[in-house]
């Protein structure tokens, strides 16, 4: 795990977290601006001297009771920020022969082993798809390519921890659309753990497994993905683009229709063709503002995405319900509450609907209900 518990006096807010992060896979923070994402990140990279500790496993970074500090240029770790930041007077290689030449180099670890870091600069630069920049100045290259390298650079350096501050948020939603796929082969493929900060909902919902709310120097939530996803007394459900996240594999392709369905743990779900193949898992991400509700089975609709459900609890504000549904009928997903503590954890959603919709139904804790979902996107 990774271990920080970190304190930080601001003009705006005290930054005061205790945070157990995954050893692999990309972590989230999240919150609105001025909240302490940034000051975190820049806390764990040893740029800001909060008070507390920080440990990578069994190697600690930092331990105020102990007297332990290890400077930035120590902490083996890789910085990417919204800015690529390279050198203008260097091309690609030369960037990226930077990085490496001060990877961990202060640990007494060779700086071109890949064994120090479980990958190979080379394989980070097909992943990345920059071999044929190698030989460009950073002027000759788009928004998204010169943050790609920016990536490879940072991954040059051997980093037992990616550091990420809103890398994308400099970039136009066409190099954004651009980058994401190329994060998301680096999340597949290194086993590295990487932090992510990021005020788009859309980068969380396609790249995290663990996310973190932030909140004035707090840490509001924290916890895997989709859980927290779907949690209705959580900001995130009050934002219009609410909605859950849910790993599913690609089960067929209906070619003639354009259409693709992928199935998870207690249904499935028709989606819009994709490029994934039978077997690939891929992210459904569903809104709550998509899905509405109905007591019997629907006849004769044109929505083709119809999943019994059961309704866990139920918001109201003065106009609107939210509602939160567990996948699968009673009886019909594992025998009740004892089957489902053994089995895996239930898949769930949210709904957004009329509060006079939600009264109209007389809608109460443990119905049986069927979810109609109109929208589905792939992740």
């Amino acid at each position: 795990m990774i271990d920080a518990r970190l304190t930080l006096a601001r003009r705006d807010f005290t930054l005061d977290v205790a945070l157990q992060l995954p050893e692999r896979g990309i972590t989230a923070l999240f919150g609105p601006s001025g909240c302490g994402k940034t000051t975190v990140l820049r806390a764990l990279a040893g740029l800001e001297r909060a008070a507390g500790r920080v440990a990578l496993g069994d190697e600690v970074w930092q331990d105020d009771a102990t007297g332990q500090w290890r400077p930035t240029h120590q902490r083996p770790l890789g910085y990417v920020i919204q800015e690529a930041a390279l050198f203008p007077h260097l091309d690609v290689r030369a960037n990226l022969a930077y990085g490496r030449k001060r990877s961990r180099a202060a640990d007494g670890l060779a700086t071109d082993d890949p064994a120090a870091s479980g990958f190979a600069l080379d394989s980070v630069i097909d992943l990345l798809g920059i071999a044929p920049l190698m030989a460009r100045r950073p002027a000759t290259l788009s928004g998204g390519e010169r943050q790609r390298v920016a990536i490879a650079r940072a991954l040059a350096t051997a980093p037992r921890l990616l550091l990420m501050d809103e890398p994308l948020a400099a970039l136009d939603a066409p190099r954004k659309a651009e980058i994401l796929p190329y994060l998301e082969r680096l999340h597949r493929t290194l086993a590295l753990p990487i932090v992510y900060v990021t005020h788009a909902m859309d980068e969380v919902a396609r790249l995290a497994d663990h996310l973190v709310l932030l909140d004035a120097g707090r840490v509001r939530a924290a916890g895997p993905l989709a859980e927290l996803l779907a949690q209705p007394d959580l900001p995130l459900a009050r934002q219009d683009d609410a909605g859950v996240v849910i790993a599913a594999t690609v089960a067929e392709h209906d070619r003639a229709y354009g259409l693709s369905r992928v199935q998870f743990e207690g249904g499935t779900l028709w989606v819009g063709q994709t490029s994934a193949a039978p077997g690939e898992g891929v992210r459904a991400r569903v809104l709550a503002r998509d899905v509405s509700v109905t007591r019997q089975a629907p006849l004769q609709t044109s929505v083709i995405n119809v999943l019994p459900v059961v309704l866990e609890s139920m918001q109201a504000d003065r106009s609107t319900a939210l509602l939160q549904l567990r996948v699968g009928h009673a009886g019909g997903d594992a025998g009740g509450d004892a089957g489902r503590a053994a089995g895996p954890t239930p898949v769930r959603l949210l709904a957004r609907i009329t509060r006079r919709s939600g009264d109209t139904l007389a809608l109460q804790p443990g119905d049986a209900l069927f979810a109609q979902i109109k929208g589905v996107a792939l992740m």
